[in-house]
Order: structure tokens, then sequence, then C-alpha cells
């Protein structure tokens, strides 16, 4: 892994991880999909923020995203933010947009599986 954040980053890095880095995350990991200037990027944020803030150790990667990255495309990433859980590398779980804590619940109930 190189200089792009692994843990809680409050800003969409530009430095993209490569697939096969995002692949090779040991454990659980969150990738943020999304953009600063997205307004559904920066309602989800207060409940993505929210719902991990018991999860101090989670690897969570925001990566700004558009048009040419890699990593969007490769996850099928259509709608901003897109919030994928990996476990060792694998997606187990997906939330696109949230607005609630109980949007979430497909990811925390993944984490709380542990």
């Amino acid at each position: 892994m190189n200089e792009y954040p692994l843990a809680y980053n409050s800003e969409y890095s530009e430095l993209s991880p490569t697939i096969e880095d995002i692949a090779g995350i040991a454990s659980f990991a969150i990738v943020e999909f999304g953009a600063p200037w997205c307004p559904h990027c920066q309602a989800g944020e207060l409940v993505l923020k929210e719902g991990l803030k018991g999860y101090t150790t989670l690897p969570h990667i925001k990566l700004f995203d558009g048009k040419g990255k890699k990593p969007g495309r490769h996850y099928k990433v259509k709608l901003w933010p897109t919030i994928v859980l990996l476990k060792d590398g694998v997606e187990v779980a997906r939330v696109v947009r949230p607005t609630t804590l109980s949007d979430l619940a497909p990811l925390l109930n993944k984490l709380n599986e542990q």
C-alpha cells in the first residue's frame, strides 16, 4: 500500500490505489466512491460517519471517482456515493446513496458477523 489513506479520511483522495491494492487489503475495509462537490456524497458522509463511529480501526478509503477512474469502473459504480464493504479484498456488501442509518444495515450486519 502506498500513499493513499487507509484510515478514515474526511476528503476524497485523487490518489487512486490500484485494483490490486484494494484486493490486497486484509480483513474488512470500506471503499467509498464519490466526489467532493456531490450533494449526495455530502449528505451521505454524515450518515456514514455516524454509522461507522464504533469502527475506528476499520480502513476507510474515500476515492474521488469519475470518468476514466479504473477502481470505480471495476466495482461498477453508477451513482455516488457508493460504499463497498470488502473482506479480504472481496466485496461482501454495498450501499448506494445512504440517507439514514438504517440504509447502512447491509454493511453493519456484515461487520457485526465477524
